[in-house]
């Protein structure tokens, strides 16, 4: 069963207010980079924590520079995420 065009106006609304934004995470990236938070903004716990540790030894510092170019595409992987999480409830509902 395929979506409504109010289905997806909706999923495309809630994935806006619950996603993360990509002003937010630059913020979290200028003021508190070193402490990677970020990744643990936008749910990346596991490599968060792996550049905490690679910080400790200078390697890291350079890894968060590099997240200043991954930054919009890890919002939009976590917008996916959301997006494909609200679509299927949205189908498994309909389908009931």
């Amino acid at each position: 069963m395929a979506l409504t065009t109010q289905d997806r106006i909706l999923i495309e609304t809630r994935v806006s207010n619950d996603g993360p934004s990509v002003g937010v995470a630059y913020i979290l990236w200028f003021c508190l980079g070193a402490f990677s938070a970020h990744r643990f903004y936008l749910g990346r716990t596991g490599t968060a924590i792996l550049q905490i540790l690679c910080n400790l030894v200078l390697i890291g510092f350079i890894w968060v520079l590099i997240d200043v170019f991954l930054i919009p595409g890890l919002v939009r992987a976590r917008q996916d995420q959301i997006r494909d999480r609200l679509t299927q409830q949205a189908l498994t509902i309909g389908a009931v």
